[in-house]
């Protein structure tokens, strides 16, 4: 059974190939990178405040938000959640 990044994963590359009305997704899609990358921008130094002033679990939501705004800026890019893990598997095993 896929983790929940694997699903979120699917599902936002579900609404890029199939888009669906009155989707978030979709909308961050329809903007264009440019917005993509500005939303995970917006969400990083979110994650800041909430690490250094906010409670745990405003720290957990604002980490979920963020790695949902990265996988929509990867499937943008065409990477995924596997290119990612090799190459953090080829970084932490560099012999193999």
């Amino acid at each position: 059974m896929p983790d929940m990044l694997d699903q979120l994963e699917a599902i936002i590359r579900e609404r890029q190939a199939n888009p669906k009305e009155g989707s978030y997704t979709n909308h961050l899609f329809d903007k264009g990178r440019n917005k993509i990358a500005q939303k995970v921008g917006e969400e990083a130094v979110e994650v800041i405040v909430a690490a250094l002033g906010q409670t745990k679990e405003e720290q957990i939501g604002e980490l979920a938000d963020l790695f949902y705004h990265t996988l929509v800026l990867m499937a943008d890019l065409d990477i995924s959640l596997d290119d990612v893990r090799n190459k953090l598997d080829v970084r932490h095993h560099p012999d193999n």
